[in-house]
């Protein structure tokens, strides 16, 4: 994986405005939790940003609106991956000279549900958005973002480097296990020949406000307060690499940096310090507490899974070669995340506040 060509030392421990100001960026998922997110950062540090991305679901209950995201981009385009010729035109007009690609089908049981979509999406649509960049946007870095799931997972709970084997034994995780094959034969065979940056991100259980999505843990806690009722989990013993999402976007940013300015691995894991894995029962008891409901829970089995029950990323090499490291670790990230479904469900101004948890995330030691 190029461990010894890495940028030791560089001590990017922020993303640098300096670097992203007037920068044109093509950020696919713009409408999703992270990629709303990132969104708001890149808009902060002064980057020209161009969204593309399926229209955001479970409105208004969604960070995108919440947010106001929209407010952040110089380009709102509503589209899907499967279309290439939606992708071509986004590429064509954005004329980015950074590509974050976040769209996907990002969500296991959905997968399990409709199989073909989510390899449609992650696969065909990860193949168009390459093939377009390759040839209309040459002079653009690419990162694209792939998942903590890539690995061959046997349960053993070790942590998995960026040189363990890749496999998912459901939809998704196989998916985005194929999305990184098929971006590095991109880079052998095409990108690397013409000196474009390409690589991969591999993000670990991300955890923040403003995430609504069905079948996760914290938006299965959000809604079960507010219906007064025991969150049910279906498997409170699964161990997870839990990370807010603001220490795992300043990871993304710091990378495509690197990779902007020099030799970098083509492939690197963003999760949290070994610490901060902890059980699904563990996580969502601290959650609930934190926003002052009953930490009750009710045990909901699904017959026959294939969902991991142990998940850990090794992110020593993030950390050597980008300077980086979590700025909300354990506490601090379920005390923000917390904090930021409280203030919503106290009817604050969630741009201001999530705009607002950027700034105090920039100032944190």
């Amino acid at each position: 994986m190029g461990r010894g060509r890495a940028l030791e030392g560089l001590g990017m421990t922020l993303p640098s405005a300096g670097f992203w100001r007037g920068r044109r960026v093509l950020l696919t998922g713009h409408t999703g939790f992270k990629g709303s997110w990132a969104a708001l950062w890149l808009d902060t540090l002064g980057a020209e940003v161009s969204g593309f991305a399926l229209a955001p679901e479970g409105a208004p209950a969604q960070h995108f609106n919440l947010a106001k995201a929209e407010e952040a981009l110089a380009a709102h385009r509503i589209g899907d991956l499967r279309d290439r010729d939606a992708v071509e035109q986004a590429v064509r007009a954005a004329k980015p000279q950074m590509v974050i690609h976040m769209a996907a089908q990002a969500l296991v049981r959905h997968s399990l549900r409709n199989p073909q979509k989510t390899w449609e999406t992650n696969v065909l649509g990860t193949l168009h958005v390459l093939s377009t960049i390759r040839h209309h946007a040459p002079e653009a870095v690419v990162l694209v973002v792939t998942s903590d799931k890539v690995y061959a997972n046997d349960d053993s709970g070790r942590a998995f480097a960026e040189d363990a084997p890749l496999g998912g034994k459901d939809p998704y995780s196989a998916s985005k296990a194929a999305c990184e094959i098929l971006t590095a034969s991109h880079r052998t065979s095409y990108f690397a020949r013409a000196g474009q940056p390409l690589a991969t991100v591999r993000g670990g259980n991300v955890i923040g406000g403003g995430d609504f999505a069905e079948d996760r843990v914290v938006p299965d806690i959000v809604r079960a307060a507010l219906a007064g009722q025991p969150v049910a989990l279906r498997h409170p013993e699964a161990t997870r690499p839990w990370q807010h999402v603001l220490d795992c976007l300043c990871g993304y940013l710091l990378y495509a940096e690197a990779l902007a300015n020099g030799r970098v691995p083509p492939a690197l894991n963003i999760g949290p310090e070994p610490g901060s894995v902890a059980t699904v029962q563990a996580a969502t008891e601290a959650i609930a507490g934190r926003l002052g409901m009953d930490p009750a829970w009710r045990h909901e089995p699904v017959p026959g899974s294939v969902e991991a029950r142990m998940l850990s990323l090794d992110a020593s090499l993030a950390r050597r070669t980008l300077g980086w490291q979590d700025r909300l670790p354990g506490k601090a990230a379920l005390d923000w995340t917390a904090a930021w479904y409280a203030a919503w469900r106290a009817g604050a101004d969630m741009a201001a506040f999530s705009r607002d948890q950027i700034a105090r995330y920039g100032a944190l030691s």
